[in-house]
């Protein structure tokens, strides 16, 4: 972090303000307090798949939060107070600091709810439901879930679509894409590092200024082109930025509001870089449909047979299934933090799309410069005017020269308006 000389009475205020909540938060980890033991995978398959995991509120309690809920929850309201009689009412850093007191705390009670029906109705509270829509009157979540599939399902029998073979091992991936970020963000420099891990559920993590590769993991070119636009450039990409504020150091820590815009960043990345692909958005629809039908009523058994109906193995069905239903229970309100990647990719592609609309395009950086919120970013443009937050120091290319995306979401704004069912009808004739 920075040091506080040449800070002004009000900067130092702030400073101390945020260092506070970035010290507070540091325990609070969601993903390793909902997460299930491997104990529990053994036993779903040497029943051969056909009993719900035993998942209760007693295994939770079985593995106790990290910290003292009760004391960490009057820590973020004492925070919150000193904010309030130190900034005042109206202070917009003061507003920004405040709403992430309040939702730490929520997120706590949601952790002191694992294995009750209360978990899973934080959950929406904090990241959404898949019943949720954009707009009044627009689709769902999971109505964008279903569609995409369908599209996906147009596709699918195409054999040039075909993912090229997994033969990259976990060590030569490391390898691969620490080249590809050391260009990025400076080569010797030990920025980012990149390493293998056998503790993680997914293939890849990313941390503060590290990404894990899983172990027994394999990828394509491909995957380490995703990872390196999604996990470098923008989860560490935003860590580095906000670990770089000198006087907003909370932006270096995203509560569960930034995981949307987080989310949000690392798709859209990998769309505009040419670096998803139909296996990939298969993935994030399948994880959307799986949470609407938990949320409609679906046990852990049914989750598990709609990802191996979706053509996954018994490891990833399980894998899969799980993410759903992590600390909740096998028959409970699922855990929703995954509608974060289709429901961000929505919101940030209209935020891009208005700003150029409006003209304003000095505004899209600085979703980069820390784990930004959608609803802060007028303030944060505020505050980067009055020298309290400063402009990202990494910025993906795309981002850096405006130029393309500017023309890109100049045509968008303008097909928006077609008729596509007009068009196909016009069209078919010709295709």
């Amino acid at each position: 972090m920075n040091s506080r000389n040449n800070l002004d009475e009000y900067q130092t205020i702030v400073r101390g303000l945020s260092d506070r909540i970035v010290e507070a938060q540091t325990p609070v980890r969601v993903l390793d307090a909902v997460k299930w033991d491997d104990a529990t995978r053994q036993a779903f398959f040497a029943a051969k798949g056909r009993e719900l995991p035993q998942i209760d509120r007693a295994y939770y309690e079985g593995r106790p939060l990290a910290f003292d809920s009760s004391a960490k929850k009057q820590e973020f309201q004492d925070i919150e107070r000193d904010i309030t009689r130190q900034l005042g009412q109206f202070n917009p850093v003061g507003q920004i600091m405040r709403r992430m007191c309040k939702e730490y705390r929520m997120v706590i009670r949601m952790l002191e709810a694992r294995g009750t029906p209360d978990f899973g109705m934080i959950s929406q509270e904090l990241y959404g439901a898949a019943s949720d829509a954009f707009h009044a009157g627009d689709p769902t979540l999971a109505d964008l879930g279903l569609m995409l599939s369908d599209y996906l399902n147009n596709i699918a029998d195409r054999g040039d679509l075909r993912d090229e073979p997994k033969n990259l091992t976990a060590p030569q991936a490391v390898e691969l894409l620490q080249k590809r970020l050391d260009v990025v963000f400076g080569e010797g420099e030990g920025v980012i590092r990149v390493f293998e891990s056998d503790g993680i559920l997914a293939d890849a993590a990313a941390g503060a200024d590290y990404i894990k590769i899983r172990s027994d993991a394999l990828f394509n070119e491909r995957d380490v082109r995703a990872l390196e636009v999604h996990e470098g450039l923008v989860h560490v990409g935003t860590t580095l930025n906000g670990q770089n504020q000198p006087i907003c150091t909370f932006l270096a820590k995203g509560p569960p509001s930034s995981t949307v815009t987080q989310e949000g960043l690392a798709i859209l990345m990998e769309v505009i870089a040419f670096a998803s692909y139909p296996t990939r958005l298969r993935k994030l629809t399948n994880r959307t449909r799986a949470i609407h039908m938990a949320e409609e009523g679906a046990d852990f058994l049914e989750v598990f047979a709609f990802f191996r109906e979706q053509g996954y193995g018994d490891d990833e069905s399980y894998s899969n299934a799980s993410r759903v239903f992590r600390g909740s229970t096998p028959a409970g309100l699922p855990f929703t933090k995954d509608l974060s990647y289709l429901k961000g990719f929505i919101m940030i592609y209209n935020y891009i799309q208005l700003a150029v609309r409006k003209g304003q395009l000095e505004q899209i950086p600085l979703l980069f410069c820390g784990k930004t919120t959608l609803e802060d970013m007028r303030t944060l443009r505020q505050l980067v005017d009055e020298g309290m937050v400063v402009p990202p120091k990494y910025l993906p290319p795309q981002f850096q020269d405006l130029n393309a995306l500017s023309a890109w979401m100049c045509f968008s704004n303008f097909l928006n308006h077609l008729s596509l069912d007009r068009i196909e009808a016009d069209y078919a004739n010709i295709l």
